[in-house]
Formats: C-alpha cells, structure tokens, sequence
C-alpha cells in the first residue's frame, strides 16, 4: 500500500487537515459509534448459515463455530501456526489455538479460505440486505469506509495490514464488508497495545472485562481458558487491587478498564479523523438500515465478549 492511500503521507496528511478543517475534528465518542456500526458487519462471517456452508464445504467441521472462525480470521496472515495466531488473537487460549489453527491448513490453503470468505459473504449481505444490496445507499457506504480504511496507518498491526494487503473484490457489498474488517482489525489490534499498555496478560485481559460486568464469565470461557487459569488470573488481578475476591471490578480496576477502552478509541481514531466529521457521519447515517439488518437478523449473539453496547 502507498503513502498516500495509508495515510503516512504528505498527500494524505494533508487531506486528513483539509477534512478536519471543513467538517470538524471527530470526537472519540464517535470513533467508538463507528466501530459499534461496523462490527456486527464484519461478524456475520462467523455466524451466518452460508459461511458455514463455505467451511463444510472445504472440509471443516461446523458443529460449532470455532473451527471456521481461526482460518476464516487468519487466512490473511498466510498459512500462520500457533504461536503467531494466539499472539494475533490475543484473548484465546492457546490450546484452543492449536485446537482450531493446526488442522486448519492441512484441507485447506489460505488462498481457498480467503475465496470461500468473500463467497461466503457475498451470499450472506444477498440474503440480508435483499435488493438493497444493489442500491445507492449501499455503495456510497462502500466508498466512504474504503476511503477511511484506505487511511489507516497499519505499523504494528498484523491483522489490520494483512488485510489491507489482499485485493479490494469488485462489488460495492463486499467492498464495504472489506473495509469494515479492515477498521475493526485496525482498532482490535490496537486495543491489544492498550491491553499491553495496562500490563494486562491474555487470561487477565478477560477477567478484569468481565469483572466490569462486560459479559458474563459464562460467555468468557469459550476462549478456551480452564477454571484454574481463570481463577489464577484472577488472584493476580486480586493482588494488584483491580479485582475483589468475588470476582467484581475495584473501582480502581473500573478505572483502569475505562482507560483501556479509552485508550483503544484514541488509537483508533486515525482514519475517522482522515474521513473528517461530515463524511464519518454520513457514513453512519448509511450503515444505520444495514445495521438494523443484521441485528435485526438474529444471527449474532445479544451478549459477546467484545462488551458492544456496554463500553
């Protein structure tokens, strides 16, 4: 990708100000509306029948989603082991990353995963969008997000480059579904610099969210970490001040969460801010009817360990 289509350049430096200077600067709370929008796009791929149709067919077992879900999220980062995977991926378990990533290559390249993905999500945005998968609305949205995807400086952001680095598919739906992936691999993989920043290992990274009341521990332990692990996690947490014995946030470690999640929003405000107020806004007025059906679809789960709606 070039300076100026990734934003590190004069030209796009110098857009981003232009942008800024008509329309305002976009403010953080916004920057988190965006990701809020774009993330249940992005999601459908790990929970739509015609992905899991995509992964039978390349020999994946589909009783669950897990199994799909790392080659479908990995396939850009190339035939990756585990260690690369649980490091990208961060939160999971590592043996659930060698449970899913290591049979993962071996019936399937890559390549046929990333074409079984936009096939896949291809059939998914037709099944949920219906004719308006065609319409005006839908490709001016496509514009606006490969536009502020385009910006996004991805230094130090595995995921968000891999994909950047793919070529762009030709209709407007899975354009938008692009770029959606793009910005939330952007944003994810500067929030595992904020984890870092907080000193914040795998295993705690989960335990403090949930301590917040993020989601339950229930849903948590599908990243595949065991009850010892978990308790273990906890009494470090527990030992720093940011947990209580039974398990709930200190005000201190509500605190420190609040500094996470702001620190990942100001980490991710790059290219809303290259995209300039009146355009990020407009963009969220467009996702509204395609947020609506996904949501609306039932596909998704109402609680997920990402905490939307409640951070």
């Amino acid at each position: 990708m070039s300076e100026n289509v990734n934003g590190s350049g004069t030209a796009a430096r110098g857009e981003a100000e232009h942008r800024e200077a008509e329309g305002g600067p976009v403010g953080l709370g916004e920057v988190r509306r965006m990701w809020h929008l774009l993330e249940p796009l992005h999601a459908v791929l790990y929970y739509a029948p015609e992905a899991f149709e995509e992964a039978a067919a390349l020999g994946y077992d589909v009783a669950e989603r897990w199994p799909s879900y790392f080659p479908f999220r990995a396939a850009p980062l190339g035939a990756v082991g585990v260690e690369r995977t649980a490091s990208a991926f961060y939160s999971f378990s590592p043996r659930m990353v060698a449970r899913n990533i290591e049979p993962a290559w071996k019936g399937a390249t890559p390549d046929a995963v990333l074409e079984a993905r936009d096939r896949a999500m291809d059939r998914a945005c037709r099944a949920l969008f219906g004719d308006r998968v065609d319409s005006a609305e839908l490709a001016e949205a496509a514009v606006l997000a490969r536009r502020a995807a385009g910006s996004a400086n991805t230094a130090g952001r595995p995921l968000a480059a891999a994909n950047a680095e793919l070529p762009w598919p030709e209709p407007a739906h899975l354009q938008l579904w692009r770029a959606a992936t793009i910005l939330r691999e952007h944003r994810g993989d500067g929030h595992l610099v904020a984890l870092l920043t907080a000193d914040l290992d795998p295993a705690e990274s989960l335990v403090s969210f949930a301590a917040t009341g993020a989601a339950s521990v229930e849903r948590f332990a599908s990243r595949g970490w065991s009850p010892g692990e978990w308790a273990a996690a906890r009494d470090r947490l527990t030992a720093r001040g940011l947990v209580h014995p039974d398990g709930t946030a200190t005000e201190t470690g509500r605190t420190l969460r609040r500094q996470v999640e702001l620190h990942t929003d100001r980490l991710a405000a790059a290219p809303w801010q290259f995209l300039g107020a009146t355009d990020t806004a407009r963009l969220a007025d467009l996702l509204g009817e395609f947020w609506v059906a996904v949501i609306g679809s039932g596909l998704l789960p109402s609680e997920t360990t990402l905490g939307i709606g409640k951070v």
